[in-house]
């Protein structure tokens, strides 16, 4: 079985600018990375040219895989495909091999024909928006009960609707994942993999919400190492990316030491 190959969402470390981070990758032998659009005081929010980010990544010989994301991109609405066309040539200037796509997440949009619609109409809207950027589009179901798009194969099934295949993907995320208890895996239509683990013995899976999730540890309950061993044997290539949104983890003073030992954890686990 193939090793892993790791990579670094801005929310391992959101306080620290851009080529810092980019830096950080280095010093911990990783070289792709997803920047975000929802860091206030950093780029993209602080209004970096996406010219610089480019710089910035060059000088370290970064690869950015994604832009981290277009929110409720399955309400199509004028506003939202402005926002699409916006972060779709924001993401091919600045270098970005993909947009990932998030789905509403606050109740609404979650009927039975409803849902399948919205998904279908928003991934025809992006298709041609994606297609000019020359980037892909990666579809991120969501675990938690109140979201229009939890199940990964409801997004496979309306990629292949809107004759999509060639310009979607699903981002597999392994809290997402457990949360949504859908038990099948779809390496081959995968294009990223988030990671995170949740410690924390005293939540339940129900009331699992982002500020728990943290590195990849022994302690971890969200059954990652399962969850990457399955992705590797099945086929999946692509980069495997941390994405904790704890406070804990933000607050450290040694991130290169958390990343590191969360990369030997998983390693040496598999």
């Amino acid at each position: 079985m193939a090793a892993p190959t790791f990579a670094l969402n801005h929310m391992v470390a959101p306080q620290m600018p851009l080529g810092a981070f980019f830096k950080l990758g280095k010093t911990l032998g990783i070289h792709q990375f997803e920047i975000r659009n929802d860091l206030s005081g950093n780029a993209i929010l602080d209004g970096t040219s996406p010219y610089q980010v480019r710089e910035l990544a060059a000088a370290e010989g970064a690869e950015i895989i994604s832009i981290n994301a277009l929110q409720r991109f399955n309400e199509w609405t004028p506003a939202r495909e402005e926002e699409a066309r916006s972060l779709a040539t924001y993401a091919a200037a600045c270098g970005a091999k993909a947009l990932v796509l998030v789905p509403v997440n606050d109740g609404s949009g979650k009927l039975e024909g409803e849902r399948q619609g919205n998904l279908r109409v928003a991934l025809k809207g992006l298709k041609p928006i994606l297609e000019q950027a020359g980037i892909i589009g990666l579809v991120e179901p969501l675990g938690f009960q109140i979201c229009s798009l939890r199940s990964k194969k409801e997004a496979v099934d309306a990629i292949d609707a809107t004759n999509g295949v060639d310009r979607f993907r699903l981002v597999h995320d392994t809290f997402h994942h457990e949360l949504a208890g859908e038990p099948e895996l779809f390496p081959a239509m995968t294009g990223l993999v988030h990671i995170s683990g949740v410690d924390d013995a005293q939540v339940s899976v129900d009331d699992m919400r982002d500020p728990h999730r943290v590195m990849v540890t022994d302690l971890d309950r969200l059954g990652n190492v399962v969850q990457i061993r399955a992705m590797l044997a099945q086929g999946y290539v692509g980069p495997f990316s941390f994405e904790p949104f704890s406070p804990s983890v933000h607050a450290t003073s040694d991130v290169v030491g958390l990343v590191k030992g969360s990369m030997d954890f998983v390693r040496n686990t598999l």
